[in-house]
């Protein structure tokens, strides 16, 4: 199998290192997520102007003609630098769906907004009593006139404070938990009736609750099919696991050095602590969860393409793997640096929240561990 990138592919990983590295220091980082607005719309411009928003999509749409495989790459530079512009929710997820499923009246609307930068989207999923269960909804619409009425209410809405628009899913049919019955929809944020409660979320990004309550939308604001939307939800959800689990790995990869480096530094009985044999061993357990994560992170995002039983296993897997890497890195790395290490002006106390966060998205890994059990039969 044939893991090298594409020249086009090393290029913008190239430009973006470049990027995260002048931009996202983590002086400045730390300025921007205590910031009232929290982030920068002006990052945003420029990620635009580098073409990378366009990149998953097909050239009919507007896009380059890429995939999952770029946007892995864009999510490990950003984890590097705990990026916290909403990539995410509105290529991944919001593309994801009007790539799978959209109409073409909706792919024009849309598409060419989230591509030049000026469409911004939030996912709106999750649920209070939901625990991981896309099926467990509450949030419905009804059918009224030519068009839809939605009500309901999600939590922990990422990036919602900076979107235009929502993706939204809702039951239209069945009871609670049903499998079918399940739809998702376009909204826009200005619509009467979306109210939104915001706030920064431990790990320095921005999420919202978002009440629903009678908003109105019309009936090509349905994205697929009505009643049939959790198969698309499952695998719009997958792509973003893909990703995020890049992001996770880029994270990784600097802590692990941070750590490293520190422990060049810091002095014990007049000595480096990195001199120690037992903290070696520790950085070198580090150092293999990392490297076995994007094995596993390259093997999901290649599986995304496969059949839906094989392309569940390799993610849930992956969830799994890098979720337990995750929180063994980021354990480790506060235990070398100290207390210090849990201090807002020390940067791996950062990488910390964010890893630690990475396991709840989407799944946790008792989630995944079950799922991927129940698909291999088990």
């Amino acid at each position: 199998m044939d893991f090298n990138f594409t020249d086009e592919q090393t290029m913008v990983r190239d430009s973006l290192t470049r990027l995260v590295r002048e931009k996202y220091d983590s002086d400045s980082r730390r300025a921007v997520i205590a910031s009232e607005s929290g982030w920068r719309p002006e990052i945003w411009s420029q990620l635009a102007e580098l073409g990378l928003f366009g990149m998953p999509f097909a050239e009919e749409d507007g896009g380059f003609g890429g995939g999952a495989i770029d946007s892995m790459i864009v999510m490990e530079e950003f984890g590097k630098g705990l990026v916290v512009e909403p990539y995410v929710p509105t290529v991944v997820c919001a593309g994801g769906f009007l790539k799978h499923a959209g109409t073409a009246a909706q792919k024009a609307e849309h598409i060419g907004g989230i591509v030049d930068g000026s469409r911004i989207f939030a996912f709106a999923y999750a649920e209070a009593r939901a625990r991981y269960d896309y099926a467990n909804l509450e949030s419905t619409a009804k059918k009224v006139g030519s068009g839809y009425v939605l009500n309901g209410h999600k939590t922990v809405v990422i990036g919602a404070p900076w979107a235009t628009h929502l993706i939204v899913t809702v039951r239209t049919s069945g009871s609670k938990r049903d499998r079918d019955g399940i739809s998702v929809f376009v909204v826009d944020k200005a619509s009467d009736g979306v109210v939104t409660r915001d706030y920064p979320t431990i790990d320095g990004r921005r999420a919202s609750e978002v009440f629903l309550e009678n908003v109105s939308v019309p009936a090509d604001a349905l994205v697929g099919e009505e009643g049939n939307g959790l198969a698309l939800i499952e695998l719009v959800t997958d792509e973003a696991i893909a990703a995020l689990c890049a992001e996770a790995c880029g994270a990784m990869k600097v802590a692990q050095a941070m750590t490293v480096e520190y422990s060049r530094q810091r002095k014990q009985f007049g000595v480096p602590i990195g001199s120690f044999q037992a903290l070696q061993h520790r950085m070198v357990d580090m150092f293999t969860e990392y490297e076995q994560s994007v094995s596993m992170t390259y093997l999901a995002t290649l599986k995304l393409g496969e059949g839906e039983n094989e392309r569940k296993r390799a993610v849930s897997a992956a969830k799994v793997r890098i979720g337990q890497a995750a929180h063994h890195i980021g354990q480790e790395a506060i235990q070398i640096h100290g207390g210090m290490g849990m201090t807002d002006e020390l940067a791996i106390g950062h990488y910390f929240k964010r890893l630690t966060i990475f396991d709840s998205e989407f799944g946790n890994v008792d989630h995944h561990m079950k799922r991927h059990i129940a698909l291999s039969g088990g």
